[in-house]
């Protein structure tokens, strides 16, 4: 690298930028409840239904996934609040196991950024888009079982690029779009619950001895409906991931929490009410209960997906951040556009990982690869909390959880691991496990080794000068 090449990175390096504390409680609500909320809610409780046999029981398993939701996010609070870092499991990794007592290193928190990056928050983003583009098509293909992937899929790629570029542009507007997109959702179940309700009072639809009639016993068909709704809950941590964005987070990140979480599942229960009031019938939800008015729940379906998107954009953005700035992926994607205060690269990174999975087109496979893998990672941070509890019994908690609630989780989650292995024997599970292990490949030459990358400086001075990033400190490696 040249003399002046190196001054200009000097000159670029030389002020200190930082994300801002944008998110209060009533955003850091909106993000949680917004993101869980996506397509499958207003779509159909079937999934749910077929495992579990009755209304009685789905309606269980719903308030039961509801709970073990809440139970884990409360776990993630007491780490959130004693490692008030963005990156959610990247940081209380990196602290329990690099920065504690414990001196494994680097290598657990490598491993979880190298699946979450590449593959599972992307997938996560990419379910929630192609719903959104299935439903936006839908229309101008009528009497269709199936609509074409080829419009689905430009539509799909376009708003994500929509929704990047609000990203990118201003915090204050993706919060923005988050909020309002929660309160439409909201609505929408309002609607969904009391329209249901009053359906089920006029025409006595369902009987309440009907509940609980052909309620199944099969062990592992509870299981299927209890994973279904598990994936109706997902994005309870997405807070984790911003809460160095987040205002007075000691207070701010349980209490949206609390809030949040039996907000979602309180909806979850009564728009299922709603549904089951006239599930038998012919018609759709909204032909039947709203007659000429049913185009507006596609409508709500297309806000909400977009919201639940922005949500998981937003926070994934923070996740690939934070895993640059601790320099476990390439630093540059750690950067800040300098005029809009975003990690810019990082949310870029995001979408063209997702693009990637987007053009394929075949999610099945994928689904179930995130579903076992994504509570791997919940077990092992969990696990994480109960290390901190014995290596660091001084660290500073504002918010510390009973000690029962981490145990009950972790054993939960380890069942929820185990058992598809055994059941199915699928070998979507076997490749999860591959490739996880796969990213010590990664991280034994570059990462722990330092490995020079040749002309890697050259690169990161032409992406700070071609986007006027900076990074968010000032020291020069």
């Amino acid at each position: 690298m040249t003399t002046n090449g190196k001054q200009a990175q000097i000159e670029i390096h030389q002020e200190k930028t930082e994300l801002k504390k944008s998110v209060g409680l009533v955003s850091g609500v909106a993000l949680i409840v917004g993101t869980m909320i996506g397509s499958g809610v207003f779509v159909s409780p079937k999934g749910v239904l077929e495992g579990t046999g009755s209304i009685g029981f789905s309606l269980i398993i719903w308030t039961a996934c509801g709970a073990l939701s809440t139970l884990g996010a409360l776990a993630y609070a007491e780490l959130g609040s004693c490692i008030p870092r963005s990156g959610g499991e990247h940081a209380y990794l990196m602290f329990t196991y690099n920065g504690g007592s414990s001196k494994i290193g680097t290598l657990p928190a490598f491993l979880f950024d190298w699946m979450a990056l590449f593959v599972l928050r992307p997938t996560m983003f990419t379910v929630v888009m192609l719903s959104m583009g299935t439903y936006t098509v839908k229309p101008f293909f009528p009497g269709c079982e199936e609509v074409p992937e080829i419009p689905v899929k430009l539509i799909t790629i376009t708003a994500m690029l929509l929704i990047a570029a609000i990203n990118i542009y201003s915090v204050k507007w993706a919060t923005r779009l988050q909020n309002v997109t929660t309160f439409t959702k909201l609505f929408a179940i309002a609607i969904i619950a009391f329209g249901g309700i009053y359906k089920l009072i006029v025409d006595k639809t369902l009987q309440p001895a009907d509940i609980f009639e052909d309620t199944k016993s099969d062990v592992s068909l509870i299981a299927l409906a209890f994973y279904n709704g598990l994936w109706a809950y997902d994005g309870w941590n997405n807070l984790n991931f911003v809460t160095e964005e987040l205002k007075n987070p000691e207070r701010n990140l349980p209490l949206s929490i609390i809030i949040g979480i039996p907000l979602t599942t309180l909806a979850y229960v009564l728009a299922n009410i709603g549904y089951f009031s006239v599930l038998t019938k012919a018609e759709s939800w909204s032909d039947y209960v709203l007659g000429v008015m049913w185009w507006i729940m596609p409508v709500f379906v297309i806000l909400s997906c977009l919201g639940s998107a922005n949500g998981i954009l937003f926070s994934t953005g923070r996740l690939c951040f934070a895993a640059a700035r601790d320099q476990n992926f390439p630093e540059v994607l750690s950067f800040i556009q300098i005029k809009c205060v975003t990690p810019m690269l990082s949310i870029m990174f995001t979408v063209i990982m997702a693009i990637c999975i987007v053009l394929p087109g075949d999610l099945g496979a994928l689904i179930d690869f995130y579903g076992f893998s994504v509570w791997v990672w919940y077990c092992i941070t969990i696990f994480s909390l109960l290390v901190l509890r014995r290596t660091e019994p001084n660290l500073h908690r504002p918010y510390k959880v009973p000690i029962i609630i981490p145990i009950i989780v972790l054993l939960i989650g380890l069942y929820l691991t185990v058992l598809p292995v055994i059941q199915t024997g699928r070998i979507s599970f076997l490749y999860a496990i591959i490739f996880m292990f796969s990213g010590i490949f990664v991280y034994i030459p570059f990462i722990h080794y330092k490995v020079h990358i040749p002309y890697k400086e050259d690169v990161y001075l032409m992406l700070q000068k071609l986007f006027q990033l900076v990074p968010t400190d000032n020291k020069i490696d």
